[in-house]
């Protein structure tokens, strides 16, 4: 048997109860592209119930309409941990559930406390670095990047996600060179506990700087088994595709593929699926344009357009499985672009977990991400400490 999971991410449909406490009531991103860009969408989608997973909470999705017979169980998740960052919504919707969220630098200038950056530059040799704030990946490289040139220090710089990003030009810090000042702030970041620290790749001239592909994620450590751990144990071949390698430390991953971008992770995909198996296998893939290139630069018809490619090529990926194997569509958390700010947002994220052959339901809303987890692993007749199965 083969299991897709497909996660879109920033891909929420809904504020949480609990969103007030992260500045985001009224957020929904599904909700707020749908009302925006008129017409009908998503077909593939709307099939599978994503309409129908909508107004579970009441929220109709404008041109998604609900099925009337879904092909998928259909759903929304709540998530439990605390926090709405990519770290934190995979390792739930793979069993691992937090009880406390990860540190977050302070927005304003300096972010950074000055303990970390005296070590940080006294570890790495690099001098000094610019930035110290929070800000956008692209606005923050406009500002710094001549400097960055002249100086030659790292641009330094975080979110309101829990991150400490370095943004490198590729004359100044080859590759290899950013993700060697990545690691080293990994390790200054761990007893700070600091979800993720990001190698942020960037060419070009000033004026027209552009970031590069090979943005790299290294993540904390992760504090328990996943469900990949549990698949493995089972004899079954687990596949991570675009981000999902870095985020999990590659931590119970048999093959991994960083491929970087939607058209070239679900080009991974299509021909994994192409290379029949006779082992069970759990692919687990990443679409990180809606969130990188659009969620966070408010960019509501870029977001639109992104989901509307992934819709265009679920039919190849229905057709290349077999009976009885799964297609899973869900999110990692929320970052609506016609909401305030650049942030992400704290939502409900949809499921759709199509067994291909069998028709679909409501499996309602979910008290965790990590149901999914308990799903896909008692699919395998194996279970989780976490989580209550769909067809428990």
């Amino acid at each position: 048997m083969t299991t897709v999971l497909l996660v879109i991410d920033s891909f929420g449909i809904g504020a949480l109860p609990d969103a007030s406490k992260y500045g985001d009531s009224g957020a929904n991103t599904a909700a707020h592209i749908c009302g925006i860009i008129k017409g009908e969408k998503w077909p593939a989608l709307r099939n599978m119930g994503l309409g129908n997973a909508s107004e579970i909470l009441g929220n109709p999705l404008p041109g998604v309409k609900p099925a009337k017979e879904p092909t998928a169980l259909f759903g929304v998740m709540n998530e439990k941990s605390p926090g709405k960052d990519t770290t934190t919504g995979h390792w739930e919707m793979a069993g691992l559930i937090l009880d406390k969220p990860f540190h977050v630098f302070p927005p304003a200038y300096p972010s950074f406390p000055e303990e970390l950056l005296k070590a940080f530059v006294e570890e790495t040799g690099c001098g000094g670095i610019l930035g110290n704030k929070s800000a956008s990946g692209t606005a923050i490289i406009d500002e710094l990047g001549e400097e960055h040139l002249k100086t030659g220090y790292p641009i330094c710089y975080t979110s309101a996600d829990s991150v400490f990003q370095i943004a490198c030009h590729r004359e100044k810090y080859p590759i290899e060179e950013l993700y060697r000042l990545c690691e080293a702030a990994r390790r200054l970041c761990d007893p700070l506990a600091i979800g993720r620290v990001i190698a942020r790749p960037f060419d070009g001239k000033p004026g027209a700087f552009f970031r590069t592909p090979e943005r790299h994620d290294f993540s904390i450590a992760l504090p328990g088994k996943t469900v990949m751990d549990v698949l493995q144990k089972k004899g079954v071949q687990t596949v991570a595709v675009g981000k999902i390698g870095s985020i999990f430390l590659e931590q119970g991953i048999d093959v991994s593929y960083h491929d970087a971008g939607n058209p070239a992770c679900l080009a991974r995909t299509v021909n994994i699926l192409k290379e029949k198996s006779d082992k069970d296998r759990f692919i687990f893939v990443n679409l990180v344009d809606t969130d990188m290139i659009y969620g966070h630069r408010r960019d509501v018809e870029g977001y639109y357009q992104a989901v509307d490619n992934i819709d265009s090529r679920l039919p190849k990926i229905l057709s290349l499985l077999e009976e009885g194997d799964r297609l899973v569509i869900t999110g990692d958390h929320g970052c609506d672009p016609a909401y305030r700010g650049t942030d992400h947002t704290r939502e409900y994220v949809p499921v759709l977990y199509q067994i291909k052959g069998q028709p679909g339901r409501s499996v309602g809303i979910r008290a965790t991400f990590a149901d999914l987890a308990a799903t896909i692993a008692e699919s395998y007749g194996a279970k989780m400490g976490t989580g209550k199965g769909f067809f428990g």
